[in-house]
C-alpha cells in the first residue's frame, strides 16, 4: 500500500469500532515476531496528562543520548504524529510499508478464524514494528483507553506510570471511578515499579494491585512532589523533591499550565528510578529535556494576527478543571471567548459548569467525529449557564467568528473540548500566522 491506500485501509478498520481485549493483539504481535519485546518499555496510563508525560519521558531519553521511540494517541492532524523515533516522526512511506505488513498478518489471522484487529490495534502493532526496525533502545508507550484491556498492554515494561484517575470513558471501563482505577491499574506488572499521582479511592485500588504484584509504588504528594514557583517565558519554573533526592535548583518547564508541574514531577521521579540502571540519565539531561519539551494543544499559547489564543485538548471534567485553573492563573482578568466542540458521550453540562464564567462568550462547532455533539446542543447548554453563544456551521466558520468576537471584546480566545476539534483549529491558526 502507498500512504493514501493506508489511510483508506485505516478508515475501513474503523468499522470494527473499539473492542477491548488482548487476544487479537497478542496474536497479531506473535505473527509479527513480537517486535514489542526488542526494546525496553515505559508504559503510561491515566485519565489526563498521560500524553504530556509521554512527551516528557521521550524528551528525557533523547536528552540522555538514548534512542527512544514514542507512541501516543490520538493525533491532531496526521496519523504519522502518533509515533516517532529519536524525535523524528515516522515518514509516510515507511508508515505505509509497515502497515502493509500489519495488514498481511491481520488478513492471515482472519483467514484462520481469528477476529480481525481493530484500527487502534493495527496502529499499535505498526508502532511496535517501527520501533524495532529503527532500533529504539526504549519505547515510551501511552495507553489508548483504560489500561487492563488496552492493546498496548501486551508490553513487558521496566517502569509504569499512572498519571491520575478521573471519570472518563466510564462506559468502557467499569462504569464507576473505582472501575476506571482498576482498568488503569491493569498495566501494573509483577515487580515493575509504579509511579502515580492518583489520589483517594483510585490510589487505594492502585496501591492494592501494586502490593499484590510486589511492585514498588511511588505516590505524588507522599514520595515526591513539585510546586510551581513562577510562570516565565511561556512556561514555568517548579521545585521538586523526592525520597530519592531533592533538587537544589528549580526545573524550567517549557509547557504552560499549572497542571504540568505535576506531570513534570512524574517524569523527574521516573528518571530518578531509571538512572541507577542507566548512567546516561543525569539531572542535567532531565533539565534539558523539560526545558525543551513540546506538546501541541496542551495549554498551548499561540498568537494569530496579534490575537492571543490558548489551544487545549481538555475533553472531560477533570481536563476542564485543569484548563480553568490555568486560565485563571495566566489570564485572570481578561474577557474570554471560547471555541468549543465536544463529543456527545461526554458530561457536557459538568464540563461547561467548570469552565465558564458568567458573561463568557461561546462559539460552538461540531468536531470531526461521528461521536460529536451538535453545535446547537452545546450552545444551548452554555446559554443556560449565562454565556453569550453562537452555533457555527463548521470549525472554519467557527474560528472566524470566534476570532472576530475576541478582537471586538479585547478578549482571550480559547479553543477546547476535544482533540478532534483542536487539532484542526491549531492547523488553521498556524496557517493564518
Amino acid at each position: 500500500m502507498n500512504y493514501e491506500e493506508s489511510l483508506h485501509y485505516l478508515d475501513e478498520l474503523n468499522t470494527f469500532g473499539i473492542r477491548l481485549g488482548l487476544a487479537r493483539m497478542e496474536e497479531l504481535c506473535a505473527r509479527l515476531g513480537h517486535p514489542e519485546r526488542s526494546y525496553r518499555v515505559i508504559h503510561i496510563a491515566g485519565t489526563n496528562g498521560k500524553g504530556s508525560v509521554t512527551q516528557m519521558m521521550d524528551a528525557v531519553c533523547r536528552a540522555s543520548g538514548i534512542r527512544s521511540g514514542r507512541y501516543l494517541s490520538p493525533h491532531l492532524v496526521s496519523y504519522t504524529e502518533r509515533m516517532s523515533v529519536g524525535g523524528e516522526e515516522i515518514g509516510e512511506e515507511q508508515f505505509a510499508a509497515l502497515l502493509t505488513r500489519v495488514r498481511a498478518a491481520a488478513d492471515a489471522m482472519t483467514a484462520e478464524g481469528h477476529e480481525h484487529p481493530t484500527q487502534f490495534e493495527a496502529l499499535t502493532a505498526l508502532a511496535f514494528l517501527y520501533f524495532a526496525e529503527e532500533k529504539a533502545e526504549v519505547a515510551v508507550v501511552e495507553t489508548g483507553l483504560g489500561g487492563l484491556l488496552d492493546s498496548t498492554n501486551v508490553v513487558l515494561p521496566e517502569l509504569t506510570i499512572i498519571t491520575n484517575v478521573a471519570m472518563d470513558h466510564a462506559d468502557r471501563c467499569g462504569g464507576t471511578l473505582a472501575g476506571i482505577a482498576e482498568h488503569k491499574a491493569g498495566i501494573i506488572k509483577e515487580g515493575v515499579p509504579v509511579i502515580t499521582a492518583a489520589a483517594g479511592e483510585p490510589l487505594s485500588i492502585i496501591a492494592a494491585r501494586a502490593e499484590e504484584l510486589g511492585a514498588d509504588l511511588f505516590v505524588y504528594g507522599e514520595d515526591f512532589s513539585a510546586q510551581m514557583l513562577r510562570m516565565e517565558n511561556g512556561g514555568q519554573c517548579v521545585s521538586f523533591h523526592s525520597v530519592v533526592s531533592r533538587a537544589p535548583e528549580p526545573f524550567e518547564i517549557a509547557l504552560a499550565g499549572p497542571y504540568q508541574a505535576e506531570n513534570a514531577a512524574l517524569a523527574i521521579m521516573a528518571a530518578e528510578l531509571m538512572a541507577p540502571e542507566d548512567e546516561r540519565i543525569t539531572e542535567d539531561a532531565v533539565r534539558t529535556a523539560l526545558r525543551t519539551v513540546h506538546h501541541p494543544a496542551r495549554f498551548e499559547i499561540l498568537s494569530c494576527g496579534g490575537q492571543t489564543v490558548v489551544v487545549d485538548g481538555a475533553h472531560n471534567p477533570a481536563g476542564m478543571q485543569a484548563l480553568r485553573v490555568g486560565l485563571d492563573a495566566y489570564f485572570p482578568a481578561q474577557p474570554r471567548v471560547f471555541l468549543l466542540g465536544i463529543l456527545k458521550d461526554k458530561d457536557i453540562d459538568r464540563m461547561l459548569a467548570i469552565l465558564l464564567r458568567p458573561g463568557d462568550q461561546v462559539v460552538t462547532v461540531r468536531p470531526n467525529s461521528e461521536r460529536a455533539a451538535g453545535a446547537d446542543l452545546v450552545a444551548a447548554v452554555a446559554a443556560g449557564m449565562g454565556a453569550v453563544t453562537h452555533a457555527a456551521g463548521d470549525p472554519a466558520a467557527g474560528l472566524s467568528e470566534a476570532l472576530a468576537r475576541a478582537h471586538a471584546a479585547d478578549a482571550l480566545l480559547v479553543a477546547a473540548g476535544s482533540l478532534y476539534l483542536v487539532g484542526g483549529i491549531r492547523a488553521m491558526l498556524t496557517a493564518r500566522r
